[in-house]
């Protein structure tokens, strides 16, 4: 039972499974938020946290006897079935990534309530990722890489990156964090958005319309932007044609947004210099995909983004700074939009 003034706060962390998010041992170690990671958080807003109950829970074990009376939710997936009955004074729900598509269609959320993501604890590591992926990709380690296993000595030179183009899809938190490093390596940066604002660290800005027209002039291509309705196959091969010979592609988005089967065909082709992968359809990728065998294309398993000594300790930030809000009749940050998927 909750105690009397205090609002009730169910946590669900996901023991790694295969078809389930974290899918790694490691993983369930990075994202745990753990009763210790609770109280080291807890320290820094002690006002916010005296006015908590909170329900530290694994998987479903007891998901439908604590959102009885709890009334905010802090997880990564959620039974959504009749969920305004299981859960009658939930109020808002804390998803602990930056993806929600695996919450669409989100007709199941009940009115009232509130869904906020994960966005901008991922900026800062995705930032250093994006930098090495473009060195890598501009410095022909894809390469390099591949003739290492086959104990080829092959002199790969390349000139200076400063000066080429990269066209960043998606200039959200993690698009603009890509941006900023980008222009430290004197990049120019064409940034892709649904809406087309200016963005910090982004010379041009350009919605989807715009995207044929850019790409031709793109060296290497950033794809950083959640799966959505009208991301859904954005990259696809007619549009990997308008890429120049030798670009290179990073994807730290969602693996839908690119034709994969294309792309690999035109890595295979040489068409492209090479490619990072950091996510797919399936994750774990299983040991007998085709991409591992693809020429020039690294694969990273979803780590781009994703600090593994302070992930929980970021999110939690961010959770206690939108309760303080909450609390104060103050609206969320991190609004997820229901309609839109983001």
């Amino acid at each position: 039972m909750t105690p009397p003034g205090k609002l009730k706060v169910h946590i669900k962390n996901n023991h790694h499974a295969a078809d389930t998010f974290p899918n790694t041992a490691r993983g369930e170690q990075v994202f745990t938020i753990t009763r210790e990671r609770y109280a080291a958080a807890a320290a820094a807003f002690p006002d916010v946290a005296a006015r908590l109950d909170v329900f530290i829970d694994w998987d479903t074990d007891h998901f439908a006897a604590s959102m009885a009376t709890a009334e905010t939710l802090v997880c990564w997936d959620l039974p959504t079935r009749d969920l305004s009955r299981v859960a009658p004074r939930l109020k808002w729900i804390h998803i602990i990534g930056a993806g929600v598509e695996h919450l669409t269609p989100m007709d199941w959320l009940p009115g009232g309530v509130q869904l906020v993501n994960n966005k901008g604890v991922h900026a800062a590591k995705a930032g250093e990722f994006g930098a090495m992926a473009l060195l890598m990709l501009h410095n022909a380690m894809p390469a390099v890489i591949a003739n290492q296993a086959a104990a080829v000595y092959d002199s790969l030179y390349s000139p200076s990156i400063a000066g080429k183009t990269v066209v960043v899809i998606g200039v959200g938190s993690i698009g603009k964090a890509v941006a900023r490093q980008a222009k430290a390596l004197r990049l120019h940066v064409i940034g892709v958005s649904r809406h087309g604002r200016p963005a910090p660290g982004v010379d041009e800005i350009v919605t989807p319309a715009g995207l044929d027209a850019a790409l031709p002039r793109a060296d290497f291509v950033f794809v950083a932007t959640p799966l959505t309705a009208e991301t859904r196959n954005l990259v696809s091969r007619r549009r990997l044609d308008l890429l120049k010979p030798g670009a290179g592609l990073v994807n730290i988005g969602r693996a839908p947004v690119v034709d994969y089967g294309a792309l690999s065909e035109k890595l295979a082709s040489g068409a492209l210099s090479g490619a990072i992968l950091d996510v797919f359809e399936q994750e774990p990728l299983p040991a007998d995909s085709p991409f591992w065998r693809v020429p020039n294309l690294l694969v990273t398993p979803h780590i781009s983004a994703d600090d593994g000594n302070a992930y929980v300790a970021l999110t939690l930030q961010l959770f206690f700074e939108n309760m303080r809000r909450y609390l104060n009749g103050e609206p969320l940050e991190n609004r997820v939009q229901p309609d839109l998927g983001y």
